[in-house]
C-alpha cells in the first residue's frame, strides 16, 4: 500500500485544482449537450440571395451531368460495331442489314443510302447523321454533284442481303456467313451438324451445335427457317446392330448398351414408345431419338 500511497497523496490546493478541473468538464459537456447554441429563428428560403445561390448550384449540376453523358464523335458508318449500333440506337435488325451489305464489300456514301441499307427510322436518323463522316473523295464527289441520284439502286441492296434460300436445310455456308457472329467456322461447323442429323428436323436443334451462341443462334434462326423437313433414314431398333446404333446422334455408349439390355429381356419391342420404360431413359431426348428408329 505505500508504494500506492505517495501516487495518490496530494495537499489542499491540489485537490482543490483537481475538482476544479472535474467540475470544469462537466460543465463544458453541459453546454455541448445543451440548448444554449440552439437558434429558434427560421430562415425563408425565399430570399433572392438563397435563390439565386440554389439557382447557380442548379446550373452546375446540369452542365456536370451533361459532360457526364456519352459524347458520340464523327465516324465512318460503314464501320459500326453491334457495340457501336446500339449506343446510337440502332435495333439488332438495322446493325444486321448493314453489316450484311458491307460483307459484300461494298460501301456506303451518303446519309440517304445509310438509310436505304438499314431502314432506320428518319427520326434516329436525324439523330446520328450530323456525326457521319465520309472521306473526302466522297464528300467531294457529293458534292460536285448535288442531284446525282444513289450510287446503290434498291435491288442493289436487296441483292447485298439476299441469300441463296431461307431454308435451313439447303443453305450454304455463304448464306450462313451473311449473319453477323457467323464465320467460316461456325458455317462450317453449322453444315457439318446438319449433316449428321441428316437435316434439320426441329429448329432448336441449331443450338446443339457446339460453341455456338445462344443470340447467333437466334440470329440465324430468325432468317433461316425449316421449309421442309428432311427425309430421315430410320433404322428397325429390334435388328440394328450396336456399331449402327451408336450413329444415332443422341445415343451414347451407355444408353446403346441400356437399350440391348431392354431388347434381350422383352425379346422384341412392339412399339418404339417402350424405349420410355427403359430405367433412366432421357425422355427429354425421345422426339430426336426416335427419328432415327423405328419398331416392327
Amino acid at each position: 500500500m505505500n508504494i500506492f500511497k505517495s501516487h495518490f497523496w496530494y495537499n489542499k490546493s491540489q485537490r482543490n485544482g483537481i475538482f476544479f478541473l472535474i467540475f470544469f468538464i462537466l460543465l463544458l459537456q453541459v453546454i455541448i449537450f445543451s440548448d444554449v447554441f440552439s437558434s429558434d429563428e427560421i430562415i425563408d428560403i425565399n430570399k433572392p440571395e438563397i435563390v439565386a445561390f440554389q439557382t447557380q448550384i442548379d446550373s452546375l449540376k446540369a452542365v456536370e451531368i451533361e459532360n457526364r453523358k456519352p459524347k458520340i464523335y464523327p465516324f465512318n458508318p460503314n464501320y459500326i460495331t453491334d457495340y457501336k449500333g446500339e449506343q446510337l440506337g440502332m435495333s439488332l435488325a438495322e446493325i444486321d442489314r448493314l453489316l450484311a451489305f458491307r460483307s459484300t464489300n461494298k460501301f456506303i456514301n451518303s446519309k440517304d443510302e445509310f438509310q436505304q441499307v438499314t431502314k432506320v427510322s428518319d427520326s434516329l436518323l436525324a439523330k446520328i447523321a450530323p456525326y457521319f463522316k465520309f472521306p473526302d473523295w466522297v464528300v467531294n464527289q457529293n458534292n460536285a454533284n448535288p442531284r446525282k441520284q444513289s450510287f446503290y439502286k434498291n435491288n442493289d441492296i436487296l441483292n447485298a442481303v439476299a441469300r441463296s434460300t431461307t431454308d435451313i436445310n439447303k443453305a450454304t455456308a455463304a448464306d450462313f456467313k451473311t449473319i453477323n457472329g457467323i464465320g467460316f467456322a461456325f458455317s462450317e461447323r453449322i453444315i457439318q451438324y446438319r449433316s449428321k442429323l441428316q437435316g434439320f428436323t426441329f429448329e432448336n436443334q441449331l443450338y446443339e451445335v457446339w460453341g455456338l451462341d445462344k443470340i447467333v443462334a437466334d440470329k440465324v434462326l430468325s432468317t433461316f427457317k425449316i421449309v421442309d423437313r428432311p427425309i430421315i433414314k430410320k433404322v428397325n431398333v429390334n435388328t440394328v446392330t450396336f456399331k449402327d446404333l451408336l450413329k444415332n446422334p443422341y445415343i451414347n455408349y451407355e444408353l446403346c448398351k441400356k437399350i440391348f439390355n431392354y431388347r434381350d429381356e422383352v425379346a422384341e419391342l412392339q412399339d418404339i414408345s417402350e424405349l420410355k420404360n427403359i430405367k433412366d431413359f432421357p425422355l427429354e431426348k425421345y422426339d430426336r431419338i426416335v427419328l432415327y428408329l423405328f419398331a416392327n
